[in-house]
């Protein structure tokens, strides 16, 4: 019986196909594309090509963006894995660890929000100087009214 070796063609995946067993619209596949977040070849009728790999890339992709992870971060850290090949456990654990501690930052402020809510719909004060959810750890309150630009140094 002879032995079958995977071609390039058995390796790549169309547009169609990827979105398919992704589970992504097309549209956001190029758009991905175009935030250079996966990478396609074309074939000899021009049509998009993707490595098998790129599955691996659009599910990393999914799972960072319901994390609430921004497309420029999410940028960055599939640009330390490997292009060529699906990315390892290792490669995830690396990956996941850049975002842990945002997240869990995140989980706290949450927390807390969800804590203080039941007090503020309650208080009355209806003050937005004042409210701790609204304006809290006011560092620019000093500074006086009105919007301060960014780098200030009361805003840190």
């Amino acid at each position: 019986m002879p032995r079958h070796t995977a071609s390039a063609q058995d390796t790549q995946l169309s547009v169609g196909q990827l979105a398919s067993r992704s589970g992504v619209a097309v549209t956001a596949l190029h758009f991905y594309e175009t935030k250079g977040l996966i990478h396609s070849s074309r074939n000899t009728g021009n049509q998009r090509r993707y490595p098998r790999a790129t599955l691996r890339r659009v599910a990393v992709i999914k799972m960072a963006q319901r994390l609430g992870i921004p497309l420029a971060e999410i940028a960055t850290a599939l640009a330390t894995l490997p292009s060529d090949h699906t990315p390892t456990a290792q490669d995830w654990q690396r990956l996941s660890a850049r975002w842990r501690e945002d997240l869990s930052r995140r989980i706290d402020e949450m927390v807390m929000l969800r804590d203080q809510l039941d007090g503020c719909i309650g208080c009355g004060c209806l003050s937005l100087k004042e409210c701790p959810l609204r304006n809290r750890q006011d560092h620019l309150a000093d500074a006086g009214p009105g919007p301060h630009p960014p780098g200030h140094p009361e805003a840190t």
